[in-house]
């Protein structure tokens, strides 16, 4: 009874804080989207002002409040990282269901996966990013078509197994086509996997939505990106300005790590 108890407990406490994380998440991402005007407004008068009660941030050279600024940019990411994982998840999925059609679609799946896997990561997602032109496109089509690998991998192994199961080889003796089969029989048993899998992915697409706008490739300068305000600080910090570094990178990194937890938390509770 108390092994019971203490379960329930511990359900209780990932309920909660799979709430409690979408909550917060849900509240960056309303408040970006209401502050994206005032985030853009300059004002040199309040310039280089240190954390203050009314500048919580501070302010950079131009006088924009850091606070909002950061508050936008980790909405931008929050969006584009669902955008984008939501993508490559729906690219995994697709890869594993196409090497459950046969070994002549496996081997192709396996081939595409080891040629992505086998370019230098960062290097192919800035390659992708300027090929389609840079910019918001360039940046949620780069992140989009090189984070699906190592999920299709999972995927893909996933269905070979389920490929095996005694009741799809009695579906194929009684005459049904293997993509019926497959949408009808294997998807159920994939999604769950895929949808914990793609919320794993998030961590990874923000990570480098800000690495790719830090390097230049993403939206134009005055944008209130993560990646963009971590770029334009490291001209300060020699000066001094370190507020404009600080909290910005510290929230990212926050945000990055409840993605992080809020994955592991779903795919406790579907294990």
């Amino acid at each position: 009874m108390r092994w019971i108890d203490e379960r329930k407990k511990a359900l209780m406490f990932q309920y909660l804080f799979l709430f409690s994380a979408v909550l917060i998440l849900a509240a960056i991402v309303i408040s970006g989207e209401a502050l994206w005007e005032d985030a853009l407004k300059t004002d040199f008068t309040r310039r280089n002002r240190l954390p203050c009660p009314a500048y919580p941030f501070g302010t950079d050279w131009m006088g924009r409040d850091v606070f909002l600024r950061t508050i936008c940019g980790l909405s931008l990411s929050i969006r584009i990282g669902f955008l984008t994982a939501a993508m490559s998840a729906g690219i995994a999925f697709i890869m594993g269901m196409l090497a459950s059609m046969g070994k002549w679609a496996d081997g192709i799946v396996r081939m595409v996966i080891d040629w992505m896997m086998g370019i230098p990561h960062m290097l192919l997602l800035v390659l992708i990013s300027f090929a389609a032109g840079k910019g918001l496109s360039g940046v949620i089509a780069g992140i989009s078509l090189t984070h699906w690998t190592s999920l299709a991998r999972l995927v893909r192994g996933e269905a070979l197994q389920l490929k095996e199961a005694p009741y799809l080889k009695i579906s194929k003796q009684l005459g049904v086509r293997r993509l019926r089969a497959a949408i009808r029989h294997m998807t159920p048993h994939l999604l769950p996997q895929v949808f914990v899998g793609g919320i794993l992915l998030f961590p990874h697409a923000i990570l480098h939505e800000a690495s790719i706008t830090f390097l230049g490739f993403g939206l134009s300068p005055e944008q209130p990106a993560i990646g963009i305000i971590l770029s334009e600080s490291m001209k300060y910090l020699a000066m001094g300005k370190w507020w404009l570094s600080l909290f910005p990178g510290l929230l990212l990194v926050l945000v990055v790590m409840l993605f992080y937890q809020l994955g592991k938390n779903l795919q406790i509770l579907f294990g």
